[in-house]
């Protein structure tokens, strides 16, 4: 692939890179950021961008097409150009960057340690004041149940009271014993600050010493004969221990690590980290990525533990990854100067460790198949895709009914098509339809366009004949009378031709929309236009016609496959002229098998019951 021509500014500029480290920002035509990437020589790696681009990714082409300005910054050290790294992908969001999905709405646990009562409340930023963060978090309603669970073994505030200790009323909360009541004195200051203390402990994954704690408590509260003390603390104690046996212990070396994995599907990549604290599995999270399309598992991994980590309560010592990173050093160094001591990032190779990443990528693998399912399932987002779509593809009206077409072949044999039906961006099974192709079968030449063509001619034939078509609310008797508000055809420039042929000969061109589908950059072809549409990654649209393509491709080569594994186990003796149903049963009972009458000869084969001199000289022959 020759090198693309860049305009004389962007010339200019590459020439004057300095071989400094640093953070490189490139801008598309409208001055928009839409890359931010860090370098230890400037010049050399962004100047790599435009050189032949043989072994650049899909991703990266469109990049360094979308190109037209960019600009720098130098730094000192590599640790300075990443730390600044950070901070400009927070501030403009490039599209071609991995990024964490709404990464400033996860919310964390707030203990308001610097206040005598610390109180306990949900909060979407960290701010230096004193307090104790955990988190973050990436569902806001886990963070309540988890502390509604925790309250009932520490009662803690979450109320705006101003605690005197004279209150001469406490609210509901005291009497169903979810707050120790410190405002009307049951508690004083510093065994309020205890049950807090305890509480944060737990979020922290002490859990033995806390147990242990509680349990001296009741013990001392019986030796004083404190029997309603005592039985507060056995109530919190089996509250305690119903969480603690949701913890699975996964190490008996009394660890603090973080296990990272993903899983990647149809441009959408999911990542889970496990917290592991004492040893125990405390928690686990399940982040979304945005710009991640077919980006290399490295660079998946840097982008996000650089994201995560920047913003996260709580470093542990180590954090076991499913594969290497080429920044371990310089990643590790930034994680030692955010965590204030040695941070190991480590790839294990077998034992517990390598099961416990097996199990994390599992996990992320099984989320991002529910997050689609829940899309699917969203006729919100369906309905959001579709009126996207519509304005992406200037169509006359909502593509309510889309139709998608794909070949398949191998080596001219076998060529089937499939016919796919999404209605408002979920599978109408029913409707959908096989084609074993004919005119290229009979050619035995594999040809896609005229196979094509053959398909489309057959599927609107069929809706022509069974016109007039039903009036609106009137049930179709056949999916065959049902015109597409969208026709997608699975190919490029080609195969759009074919198709807009194939409409027009039908006289369908001005009723039914058409758009060829390029199955490498995924860019959407249009009759007309000279550029093609390029939908924005993973969004609604984008997914909905992803979906659909990949429907109708693997409904094409399930039925490929179908009809070459009947081929390939069909007798040979099927084809012999003469040979029917009984010659064929008397032949594999005398024989056994085909291999034991290829190797037969013709005398023996015509001394089977049944059989002709003529006929076994065929036999042989065909064999």
């Amino acid at each position: 692939m020759p090198k693309p021509e860049l305009a004389p500014k962007l010339t200019a500029k590459l020439k004057t890179l300095p071989p400094r480290p640093g953070c490189y920002i490139y801008r598309n035509d409208k001055g928009r950021v839409i890359y931010v990437g860090k370098a230890v020589n400037l010049r050399h790696r962004v100047r790599s961008y435009f050189q032949e681009q043989r072994a650049h990714s899909a991703k990266t082409r469109r990049l360094v097409a979308d190109i037209a300005d960019l600009e720098w910054v130098v730094t000192d050290t590599e640790l300075e150009a990443l730390i600044l790294e950070n901070e400009l992908i927070k501030r403009y969001r490039p599209q071609y960057n991995i990024r964490l999905k709404d990464d400033k709405q996860y919310p964390y646990i707030k203990v308001h340690w610097q206040d005598d009562f610390p109180k306990v409340s949900i909060v979407r930023r960290m701010l230096p004041d004193g307090a104790r963060y955990y988190g973050p978090f990436t569902s806001g309603g886990a963070v309540r149940q988890t502390l509604e669970a925790l309250r009932r073994v520490f009662p803690y505030l979450d109320c705006n009271r101003v605690i005197t200790g004279q209150d001469k009323r406490a609210c509901l909360y005291f009497h169903i014993k979810r707050c120790a009541g410190p405002c009307i004195g049951a508690v004083d200051k510093e065994e309020y600050r205890a049950i807090i203390d305890g509480l944060c402990q737990f979020l922290e994954g002490k859990t033995d010493e806390v147990m242990t704690e509680l349990n001296r408590r009741m013990a001392q509260a019986a030796e004083r004969l404190q029997f309603e003390r005592a039985a507060m603390y056995r109530d919190q104690i089996k509250a305690a221990q119903r969480i603690v046996e949701r913890q699975k212990v996964v190490s008996g070396r009394q660890e603090n690590e973080d296990v990272i994995a993903f899983a990647q599907d149809k441009g959408q990549t999911c990542a889970q980290v496990f917290f592991i604290r004492r040893g125990r599995l405390i928690g686990r999270e399940t982040f979304m990525l945005e710009g991640a399309g077919e980006a290399e598992n490295q660079e998946l991994l840097a982008s996000f533990i650089q994201q995560f980590y920047d913003g996260a309560a709580y470093l542990p010592a180590q954090i076991l990854l499913p594969v290497e990173l080429d920044e371990t050093a310089i990643i590790e160094q930034w994680l030692h100067s955010k965590r204030g001591a040695k941070v190991t990032l480590r790839v294990p190779k077998r034992g517990e460790k390598k099961a416990l990443v097996t199990m994390a990528t599992e996990n992320a693998r099984s989320a991002l198949v529910a997050m689609q399912a829940a899309w699917e399932a969203d006729a919100h987002r369906h309905t959001e895709a579709i009126a996207r779509l519509q304005a992406a593809l200037n169509l006359p009206k909502p593509p309510i009914r889309i139709e998608c077409f794909d070949i398949s072949t191998l080596q001219g044999t076998n060529t089937v098509a499939s016919m796919v039906v999404f209605v408002r961006g979920t599978p109408r099974k029913n409707d959908y339809r096989r084609f074993k192709v004919r005119s290229v079968t009979q050619t035995g030449q594999p040809d896609d366009f005229a196979a094509m063509r053959e398909v489309l001619d057959r599927r609107f034939r069929r809706a022509l004949a069974d016109q007039p078509p039903p009036a609106p609310g009137q049930r179709a008797d056949s999916a065959w009378q049902l015109l597409p508000d969208l026709l997608i055809i699975d190919g490029g420039k080609g195969q759009l031709g074919v198709a807009v042929e194939a409409l027009k000969a039908l006289g369908l061109y001005e009723i039914v929309p058409v758009a060829g589908l390029a199955k490498r950059e995924e860019l959407l072809f249009l009759p007309e236009r000279s550029e093609p549409v390029r939908l924005p990654k993973e969004s609604p649209e984008m997914y909905l016609v992803q979906r659909v393509r990949d429907e109708a491709h693997r409904f094409a080569i399930t039925h490929q496959r179908n009809l070459r594994g009947k081929a390939m186990t069909k007798s040979r003796l099927e084809e012999v002229p003469g040979v029917g149903m009984k010659r064929r049963q008397a032949l594999l009972k005398h024989f056994g098998s085909i291999d034991a009458i290829r190797n037969a000869s013709v005398d023996e084969i015509a001394a089977v019951p049944g059989m002709t001199r003529q006929v076994a000289a065929r036999v042989k022959e065909m064999l």
